[in-house]
């Protein structure tokens, strides 16, 4: 079992960058797929990105594709995921995923959650 702990979640201007980070627990990292979800208020969790667990192989959906970069490191159990050119539209609760199988392509969800961070883009 995975327990993942986001953090860098917060309060930015449309436009600027934020950095999220997701801590796993336990010695076989290397061996799950990671991934980002979001849920803004009143939708649907959707799937942000998402990186093999060696970290050669990503996805992203379209609406976030050139403004974010997912990235692992595997000595160091963390995933992270650069958020720039932030939208009023990315407001939302942001989740860590993990799970022991990688698609190359949308999922709607995995196997371990982290409990979230809030996102918050002004305009």
């Amino acid at each position: 079992q995975v327990q993942l702990v986001e953090s860098g979640g917060g309060l930015v201007q449309a436009g600027g960058s934020l950095r999220l980070s997701c801590e796993a627990s336990g010695r076989t990292f290397s061996r799950y797929a990671m991934g980002w979800f979001r849920q803004a208020p009143g939708k649907e969790r959707e799937l942000v990105a998402t990186v093999n667990g060696q970290g050669g192989r990503t996805y992203y959906a379209d609406f976030v594709k050139g403004r974010f970069t997912i990235s692992r490191d595997n000595a160091k159990n963390t995933v992270s995921l650069q958020m720039n050119s932030l939208k009023v539209e990315d407001t939302a609760v942001y989740y860590c995923a993990a799970d022991l199988v990688y698609y190359s392509g949308p999922r709607g969800g995995m196997a371990y959650w982290g409990s979230g961070t809030l996102v918050t883009v002004s305009s």
